[in-house]
């Protein structure tokens, strides 16, 4: 296998997440990784494409941050409750 793949701790400190994280992505088929272990019931042994990984991002990404609404408690109530 050539060198460009990464594993998922490789993966994990770019992004600044834990490596349970990354697997989990993989496991649930976000993150496109190819399982090169010895055994196929033995224990996972994943790499992600370079390639990959910036698909995934870019699907993951947002344009812009979402718009925060701020509601204001009306003052009839606590009037209403000590009254």
């Amino acid at each position: 296998m050539p060198d460009r793949w990464l594993t998922p701790p490789a993966v994990a400190r770019q992004l600044g997440v834990d490596p349970s994280k990354v697997i989990a992505w993989l496991r649930r088929g976000e993150l496109v990784g190819v399982n090169v272990a010895d055994r196929v019931g033995g224990r996972p042994r994943y790499r992600v494409d370079p390639e990959q990984l910036a698909l995934f991002l870019q699907r993951r990404s947002t344009s812009t941050a979402p718009k925060l609404v701020r509601r204001r408690k009306t003052a009839g109530f606590a009037r209403k409750y000590y009254t």
